[in-house]
């Protein structure tokens, strides 16, 4: 007796069966797909409210030159409070060289008028440290940037203060953050280059208007009252050195 293995039904079975298997694989990778894509949907929403996705959105804001995108992003008045005193830092050390500190420390309560300036100034540059920090990710994607951001920078987070800064010491960042909503706000920066850069530029332009012994002139400039009083309190302090 000789049996037909390779009969019409036998092959329709067999080809039955195949594509029962590859209908029952072709609906586990959608189901893998669709988790995958759940999964990755809330993982992106999640990212949404962290302090590197509002970095990320203001490096794309800068690149764009989008002002009103960044000043959701920054709180200049803050930052620019918190930078002052750097620039201040920055001066004495300077031009304060060789003198002792407790000259230093009356000096310093005679320039507060000049606070404005400094600040005006550093408004004036804010702009200008935002786009030079953020030029070197100008062809990096902003979510590629979010995704990222671990690998370069250390984030502590605090309730709802975050502090930010740079591994890698060649590109140095140091940011505080505060949580603004869905987003996170800069609120303070510290750039030691910047409060440098800032320092000699208010300096120079002091000593030049003191050069030229216009004072009514060089208090419209720089907008501070009675400058010609300040500057005799700070003749009086050094004589004392």
């Amino acid at each position: 007796m000789s049996y037909q293995t390779n009969s019409p039904q036998s092959k329709t079975k067999k080809r039955g069966g195949c594509l029962r298997i590859l209908g029952i694989l072709s609906i586990l990778a959608l189901i893998v797909l669709l988790i995958g894509a759940i999964g990755g949907y809330f993982y992106w929403q999640s990212v949404k409210k962290t302090p590197q996705y509002s970095l990320a959105l203001l490096v794309d804001a800068a690149r764009r030159d989008d002002k009103e995108k960044v000043a959701q992003i920054i709180d200049t008045e803050q930052v620019v409070n918190s930078f002052a005193p750097q620039i201040t830092e920055k001066a004495v050390e300077l031009y304060g060289r060789n003198i002792p500190a407790p000259i230093i420390a009356k000096v310093a309560q005679f320039v507060t008028p000049l606070m404005p300036v400094i600040k005006e100034q550093a408004k004036k540059e804010l702009p200008n440290i935002i786009r030079e920090k953020t030029e070197k990710f100008d062809n990096i994607p902003y979510w590629a940037i979010a995704l990222g951001a671990d690998r370069a920078l250390d984030i502590k987070i605090e309730g709802d203060t975050a502090h930010i800064t740079s591994k890698i010491p060649t590109k140095p960042l140091d940011v505080t953050m505060k949580r603004d909503g869905d987003l996170w706000k800069v609120v303070a920066l510290k750039d030691d280059r910047l409060a440098q850069k800032i320092a000699e530029k208010i300096g120079q332009q002091l000593m030049a208007l003191a050069s030229k012994g216009n004072l009514e002139n060089a208090q419209k400039q720089l907008g501070v009252d009675k400058l010609g009083d300040m500057l005799k309190n700070l003749n009086d302090i050094f004589k004392e050195k």
